[in-house]
């Protein structure tokens, strides 16, 4: 790639490294019971491959997978600090000839977590801090010869922080555990290929709203949700185009719901809503209204 990742952002995730080992040598424990490990995975979401069903207008394909593992970095399941990292990877396989999977998207991240507050009845209150790169490992010229943007080859690249807090919550009308989370991330242009500058929007507010349904009855201490819920949406700030400050194609939506058989431990099946742009990196000015229907990994446990 002819983007080096910046010096920046290297020394920010030595420091964070370096904080999380650190403050892992003090007692940390939160006495409640609350794991961060679940926050993290409602935060990250979930690995998941679809079907070549998809509604929309999205190019045919055989399927998108997203593989997105989580490494818990803590002293222990109660520590009020964490850290996670996770080797994103999201590839789609086209329906065409030689069953193309093009220009896959790489998201290496680290992230932590630090547990403010938690009481078994108000719920819990959680800061996070993220670093990552998105790339689609290629180092061709963005633009064609025709002014189109290259999407077999051309070097797609960005870096960016993000930070935000995460709200968790029974619902006990529901017999359900909410989670909350409202962030804001930055993508530097010093960070970025300069091709996107003007294209990308640099600064995005996320937030995101999920319900997991819980049993009534189990036969041990730990749950797991049979039916979840989520809402996203991301508005996204700064120059993109010639958009207006509040243009509707600023607004990326996404609903997922996702059902959990009694037959199948780690899977389940979901269907998902989404209307936006396109997040498949170098893709990017593409718009996209779809819904699709897949498989989806879920370990949380509560």
């Amino acid at each position: 790639m002819k983007l080096d990742i910046k010096s920046g952002m290297v020394s920010l995730t030595m420091i964070l490294f370096s904080a999380i080992a650190a403050y892992g040598q003090n007692p940390t424990q939160n006495g409640t019971g609350v794991d961060l490990a679940n926050v993290a995975r409602v935060n990250h979401g979930n690995s998941y491959i679809t079907l070549p069903a998809d509604i929309g207008n999205i190019e045919p394909l055989w399927f998108e997978a997203n593989s997105s593992p989580d490494f818990f970095i803590r002293r222990s399941k109660d520590s009020r600090l964490m850290g996670v990292l996770t080797p994103q990877i999201i590839i789609r396989m086209y329906q065409e000839r030689s069953f193309p999977v093009r220009t896959p998207s790489y998201i290496p991240q680290i992230t932590a977590y630090y547990l403010l507050s938690a009481d078994k009845q108000q719920g819990s209150l959680t800061l996070f801090g993220k670093i990552a790169h998105h790339s689609n490992g290629q180092d061709g010229d963005f633009f064609l010869e025709s002014g189109d943007v290259n999407l077999l080859s051309g070097d797609f690249a960005t870096n960016y922080v993000e930070g935000g807090i995460i709200k968790t919550s029974q619902v006990a009308s529901l017999n359900a555990q909410g989670f909350y989370k409202a962030s804001l991330a930055f993508h530097p242009a010093s960070w970025s290929s300069k091709e996107l500058e003007g294209r990308y929007s640099p600064v995005r507010l996320n937030t995101a709203i999920s319900m997991f349904k819980l049993p009534r009855q189990s036969d041990g201490p730990d749950m797991k949700a049979r039916i979840s819920l989520k809402g996203e949406a991301t508005w996204m700030f700064g120059q993109v185009h010639d958009w207006a400050g509040f243009e509707e194609d600023r607004l990326n939506l996404k609903l997922t719901f996702y059902y959990h058989p009694k037959f199948l431990e780690d899977i389940g099946l979901f269907v998902q809503m989404y209307h936006g742009m396109d997040y498949y990196n170098i893709y990017f000015d593409h718009h996209l209204d779809v819904i699709r229907f897949g498989l989806m990994t879920e370990k949380l446990r509560f």
